[in-house]
């Protein structure tokens, strides 16, 4: 049954909702692609706009040289603190503001956070700017109605996820800047995620020899090699299918080949060609050895192609550039789970299901530290519905408004 904390709670975001969604639009209007991945300037209009409600946020800027190493331009890490009194537990609640570019075939400019139908349109309107909104939003909400005795809450907003999230929760981490008890990071709000897959992402550099192509013979084809090795991956790939993980929500382990590029002129033998794959592994994998296998497939391919060739034939190198470690659930993530279930049951009518999904997210560096977490926020039932990293991506407004409230009275039972 609603209390009348919970009905004091969904008034006050009803009645300060277009204040919500305007600050969202503004969040959308300042572009964050990554690459190239100069975020400071969201990071400041952020820090900016919050100040109005008497949020101050600790800025925390990534060294130069560790940003342009990392393969980013800048990086400025949000840290809002709100203290209630002494004793209690700290809740973290981590939004991303980094996104892949717009790419192609907008109907929508991605940068103008139109509202069209009920729906927002932009890029990163719905991972995960849309959280920055409903996060702060429930925050308010709930110092205003029902402001607690005892406890924090802290605002986590970084800026790397798409590159991993070293720079961003794990560098807060890592320098001491938070140890929360719980914490809660942008997801949908549909169902309350408690586990997810891990990712290895590689560059294989295939190097063959330049020829003039009225003359092949005199050269080696690179591409030809990588054509070989990407079979043998993509031979790999099917036979993932076959390997179920035990976490609902989860499937098998997949593997994508995402980009390549290579040669000099159509007249040409290519001398070298560059693709980059993602490997997403299941909670149950390891990654040291998934990792050596993918490596192997790839010398194994290399010696293929090389056989019987009177020349050197090509070789490879291989780096890794991303590791992601799997989310696995603690046992301290209960009080999260049922708490953000209950009320989701009363506002969404439904109760969402604990699951895993086969994203990788931040919330694993919050886990590695022993920190239990789980993913909800505001948005639709699947990454698919919400256009993320596709054209259109758009927010449903209704699912804003509702996650706000499940998360301003799960925080609200939470420092009780």
């Amino acid at each position: 049954m609603t209390s009348a904390t919970d009905t004091a709670l969904d008034q006050w975001i009803d009645q300060h909702f277009d204040e919500e969604v305007g600050f969202l639009q503004q969040l959308v209007r300042v572009p964050t692609d990554t690459p190239p991945g100069n975020n400071a300037p969201h990071a400041d209009r952020t820090a900016e706009l919050i100040a109005a409600w008497g949020f101050d946020a600790e800025k925390h800027p990534v060294p130069a040289d560790e940003v342009r190493a990392y393969g980013m331009e800048s990086i400025t890490n949000l840290i809002v603190r709100r203290r209630y009194g002494d004793g209690g537990r700290t809740i973290a609640l981590n939004a991303h503001g980094d996104v892949v570019p717009p790419g192609e075939g907008w109907t929508h400019d991605p940068y103008g956070a139109e509202v069209v139908d009920g729906k927002l349109y932009g890029r990163a309107a719905a991972v995960s700017k849309s959280d920055f909104a409903s996060f702060v939003f429930a925050v308010r909400a709930l110092e205003a109605v029902a402001r607690p005795a005892h406890g924090a809450i802290e605002l986590h907003f970084t800026y790397d996820e798409e590159f991993g999230g070293e720079l961003g929760p794990g560098w807060l981490l890592k320098k001491g800047l938070t140890t929360p008890d719980l914490m809660i990071a942008a997801g949908f709000s549909y169902e309350v995620v408690t586990a997810h897959n891990g990712c290895l992402q590689m560059e294989v550099t295939v190097h063959g020899k330049m020829a003039h192509a009225a003359v092949p013979s005199t050269g080696v084809d690179a591409l030809q090699g990588a054509v070989a090795i990407m079979n043998k991956l993509y031979a790999e790939n099917r036979r993932y299918q076959g390997i179920s993980s035990r976490v609902p929500g989860i499937t098998h382990p997949y593997l994508n080949i995402g980009r390549i590029e290579g040669g000099t002129n159509t007249n040409v033998v290519p001398g070298k060609v560059v693709f980059k794959l993602d490997r997403r592994m299941i909670p149950e994998e390891n990654p040291a050895d998934v990792e050596a296998l993918i490596r192997q497939v790839i010398a194994d391919a290399v010696d293929g192609f090389n056989a019987g060739r009177p020349d050197d034939g090509i070789r490879v190198d291989i780096r890794r550039l991303l590791l992601a470690n799997a989310m696995t659930p603690l046992p301290g993530n209960a009080p999260l789970v049922q708490a953000i279930q209950k009320h989701a049951t009363e506002v969404f009518g439904a109760t969402p299901p604990a699951v895993g999904t086969p994203l990788y997210t931040d919330v694993r560096l919050y886990v590695e530290q022993g920190i239990p977490g789980v993913i909800y926020g505001a948005g639709p039932r699947t990454v698919l519905e919400s256009h993320a990293k596709r054209a259109d991506e758009r927010l449903d407004l209704d699912d804003l408004r509702r996650a706000t409230k499940v998360v301003a009275r799960a925080l609200a039972e939470l420092l009780h």
